[in-house]
C-alpha cells in the first residue's frame, strides 16, 4: 500500500494537505478509502462508516485552518480519515487494539480530537460551547460540528439546536446524511430530511427572485419587502427547509458528500455568515467506494478481520453462539407464547439481537433510534397498559437513560426488563463503551432486580424469569461468544435472589457474579490440585441478594472472595460487604473484592484487559492461593481489603 499512496504519504498534517490543488483532493480522499479498507481488512473496525466520511474528512481539514478551527466530531465512528490526516496515518493499523490508537475520539490522544466522543448526538453541544467561549474569550476562529442524520434525532443534538438557534452564535453544522445509523435510521426527522433534499428547486427559485427584486431600481428594497411575507408564507407550505430557518439555522445544501471540492466550497459560504449558526447539509453514502460494505451495511458498520477480495470474515474460531444470538432466538421463543411480550432497542437492532426479532415479529419490535431516555419511558407507557416491554440497550448506552429508569419506571415499579448487552469488558471500543458501571447505578434503585448468568443456558432462563417477574427487572451479559453450554432445554423461572453452590468445601469461598462464575470455577480446580479446597457459588443475583448463603458462608468460611466483572465501586462486592455489616459479621470473616479498580480502562483484546486486572482463572487462583497463603501464616488481619 505504501507504494500507491503517492500523496496520502507527505500528508503528515492539515497543513500538507492544504499545499494541495483542489483537483488533488479526490485522489487523496481515493488513497484514504483504500489504505482503509487494507487495513480494517487485517485488524478490523468500523468500516462502513468511515469509508462514507472520507471526502468530509478531507473538506473539512482543507477549508478550515485546524487545529486552530475546531472540528467537533460526533461518536467518532466515522473519524478514520480525520485521523489519517492529522498525523496518525502510521498508526491507523493499530486502531482499537491494546496500546494503540483510540477508534474513537480522544483529546489525550491529539489537539486534533478537540472533544473526546464515544457516544451519540454530543458533538453540536460541545461545539456551542466552545462557540461562546470563543465569543467570550474575543478570538475569531471558526467551530464546525460534523453530526449524521441518526444522531440529529438524538434529544441531545436537537436540545442544542434550539439553543444555538437561540443564541444567534456564529456556529457551523455539518450534516452527514447517509439515512443511516449503524441500521438504517428511522423517525419522522429521516421524513424530513428526504423532503430536503427534494426542496432544492424551490431554493434555487427563491435566490433567483430574490436577487430579480432587487435589480429593479426604486422599487426593488420595498418590493422585496413587501413579496417577503407571502415568500415566507409559501416556504412553510412547501418548504421541509422553513424548519431549518425557523430555528435560527442558516441552510446550505444538499452537497455531494463524496464531491471534495463541493463540499469545500460549500463550507466556506459557511465561513461567511457572520450573524448565527448554518447547517451544511451533505449527503453521504455508508460503506462508499466498497461493494460489499454499501450493500450490507448492517454487518459493515463494524467488522473484524476480512478477506479484502471477498469480503468474507474471517471466521472465529469459538463454536458457542453469541449472547446476542441467544438473546434473539430466546426472544422469538418467548414472543410466540406471550403475544404480551414487546421489544424494542435504540438504533442497535443488529448488535442487540433484536433484528431477528423485527424480521420474526415486525408490529411487536421497534427501533426508536439514538433515543435511550425515549426508549426508557416508552418502555413504561407500554407496560402501563398490559405489554411486557424488554428494552435491549447496551448496559454503556443505557447510563444514557438513567433518571428515567428511576423516575418513569423504578419509582412506578413498572414491568419492564432492561436487557444489557455488553456488560462487562467491551474490548476494542474502550472506555466508552465498557459496561461496567450498571451494578453500581441501578443497584440503589427501589423495586429493581438485578441479576446476571454465568453462561447462555442460565441466560436463558433469567430472561424468562425477568419477563415473568412483576417488576422492573435488569440482566447484564458479556460481548460475544458464550461458554458452548448446550441451550437447547426450555427456559426455566428461577426463585428471584437466589444463588447456587456449584463446588463445595474447604475453609474458603469464592462468590461469582454472572461472566466471573466459570473462570472461578477453572480457579478452583487449580487450586484443588494445590490441595486447597474451595467453594464456588453461582451468585445470580445482586439485588437482592441470597442473604441467607452468604450469611452461611460468612459464618462458616475464613475467606470469601468476591468476583465481578464490572467497577468495585458501588458494585457486587460492595453489596456483600453491605450485607455483612448491616447484620453484624463485617468482623467474622476476611472479605477480598476482585473486580475493576477506580480507572479508565483502556481499548484491547478484552481476554487481555480481563487477564491485566486479575479477571481470569489465573488471576483469581493467584488472588485466592496468595490469600490462603498468609492466612496460614497468621499474619491477615479480619477487615476488608480490595483488589487492584
Amino acid at each position: 500500500m505504501q507504494s500507491a499512496m503517492k500523496l496520502l504519504q507527505n500528508i503528515n498534517s492539515p497543513e500538507d494537505l492544504r499545499h494541495l490543488a483542489p483537483q488533488q483532493l479526490q485522489a487523496v480522499a481515493d488513497e484514504i478509502r483504500q489504505y482503509i479498507l487494507e487495513t480494517m481488512s487485517r485488524v478490523g473496525g468500523h468500516t462502513g462508516a468511515s469509508l462514507g466520511a472520507v471526502e468530509l474528512a478531507v473538506a473539512l481539514h482543507y477549508a478550515f485552518d485546524t487545529p486552530r478551527d475546531r472540528i467537533v466530531w460526533d461518536v467518532g465512528h466515522q473519524a478514520y480519515a480525520h485521523k489519517i490526516l492529522t498525523g496518525r496515518r502510521d498508526l491507523l493499523p493499530t486502531i482499537k487494539q491494546y496500546g494503540g490508537i483510540s477508534g474513537f475520539l480522544r483529546r489525550d490522544e491529539s489537539e486534533y480530537d478537540t472533544f473526546g466522543a464515544g457516544h451519540a448526538s454530543t458533538s453540536i453541544s460541545a461545539a456551542l460551547g466552545m462557540a461562546i467561549a470563543r465569543d467570550r474569550k474575543g478570538e475569531n476562529h471558526h467551530v464546525c460540528a460534523v453530526i449524521g442524520d441518526a444522531s440529529l434525532a438524538g434529544g441531545m443534538a436537537m436540545e442544542a439546536i434550539n439553543q444555538a438557534g437561540h443564541l444567534k452564535t456564529r456556529l457551523i453544522v455539518l450534516l452527514n446524511d447517509n439515512e443511516m445509523s449503524i441500521a438504517p435510521a428511522v423517525g419522522a426527522l429521516t421524513g424530513y430530511l428526504n423532503r430536503l433534499r427534494e426542496a432544492q428547486g424551490y431554493h434555487r427559485f427563491k435566490d433567483e427572485v430574490g436577487e430579480t427584486l432587487l435589480s429593479i431600481p426604486a422599487l426593488g428594497s420595498r418590493l422585496l419587502h413587501a413579496a417577503k411575507t407571502v415568500k415566507d408564507a409559501l416556504a412553510a407550505a412547501v418548504l421541509p427547509g422553513a424548519l431549518v430557518n425557523e430555528l435560527g439555522f442558516k441552510y446550505i445544501g444538499y452537497v455531494d458528500g463524496h464531491n471534495p471540492r463541493s463540499l469545500v466550497a460549500a463550507l466556506r459560504e459557511a465561513m461567511q455568515v457572520k450573524d448565527g449558526p448554518v447547517i451544511v447539509h451533505a449527503l453521504t453514502t455508508k460503506g462508499k467506494g466498497y461493494p460489499a460494505s454499501e450493500k450490507n451495511y448492517y454487518a459493515w458498520h463494524a467488522t473484524g478481520p476480512f478477506d479484502l477480495k471477498t469480503g468474507k470474515p474471517v471466521k472465529s474460531s469459538s463454536k458457542a453462539p453469541a449472547y446476542t444470538q441467544v438473546f434473539g432466538k430466546t426472544m422469538c421463543e418467548l414472543m410466540e407464547r406471550d403475544e404480551r411480550i414487546v421489544a424494542l432497542t435504540a438504533a442497535m437492532p443488529d448488535g442487540t439481537g433484536v433484528d431477528m426479532i423485527l424480521e420474526k415479529f415486525p408490529e411487536r419490535a421497534f427501533d426508536v433510534g439514538i433515543a435511550e431516555q425515549h426508549a426508557v419511558t416508552f418502555s413504561g407507557g407500554m407496560a402501563c397498559e398490559g405489554l411486557k416491554p424488554v428494552a435491549a440497550i447496551y448496559s454503556t448506552f443505557l447510563q444514557r437513560g438513567f433518571d428515567q429508569v428511576m423516575h418513569d419506571i423504578c419509582v412506578q415499579n413498572l414491568d419492564v426488563t432492561f436487557a444489557m448487552d455488553r456488560g462487562g469488558v467491551a474490548g476494542p471500543d474502550g472506555p466508552t463503551h465498557h459496561g461496567l458501571m450498571d451494578i453500581a447505578y441501578l443497584r440503589p434503585m427501589p423495586n429493581m432486580v438485578l441479576m446476571a448468568p454465568k453462561d447462555e443456558a442460565e441466560m436463558r432462563d433469567m430472561l424468562l424469569t425477568a419477563i415473568e417477574h412483576n417488576g422492573p427487572a435488569a440482566l447484564r451479559y458479556p460481548r460475544g461468544n458464550g461458554v458452548g453450554v448446550d441451550t437447547s432445554s426450555e427456559p426455566q423461572l428461577l426463585e428471584i435472589g437466589k444463588g447456587e453452590i456449584l463446588r463445595d468445601g474447604g475453609d474458603w469461598a469464592i462468590v461469582a457474579y454472572g461472566s466471573m462464575v466459570h473462570p472461578s470455577l477453572a480457579a478452583a480446580e487449580s487450586l484443588a490440585r494445590d490441595g486447597i479446597e474451595t467453594t464456588v457459588v453461582n451468585a445470580r443475583f445482586v439485588k437482592p441478594l441470597d442473604a441467607g448463603l452468604i450469611l452461611a458462608l460468612a459464618r462458616t468460611k475464613r475467606l470469601i472472595v468476591t468476583v465481578e466483572e464490572a467497577y468495585l465501586a458501588g458494585g457486587f462486592g460492595s453489596a456483600v460487604m453491605e450485607l455483612l455489616e448491616e447484620n453484624g459479621l463485617q468482623d467474622q470473616v476476611k472479605v477480598v473484592r476482585m473486580g475493576i479498580p477506580d480507572r479508565l480502562v483502556t481499548h484491547g483484546d478484552a481476554k487481555l484487559l480481563l487477564a491485566k486486572y486479575g479477571l481470569d482463572a489465573d488471576g483469581i487462583y493467584t488472588r485466592v492461593k496468595r490469600c490462603v497463603e498468609q492466612s496460614d501464616h497468621g499474619v491477615t488481619k479480619l477487615s476488608a481489603t480490595r483488589f487492584s
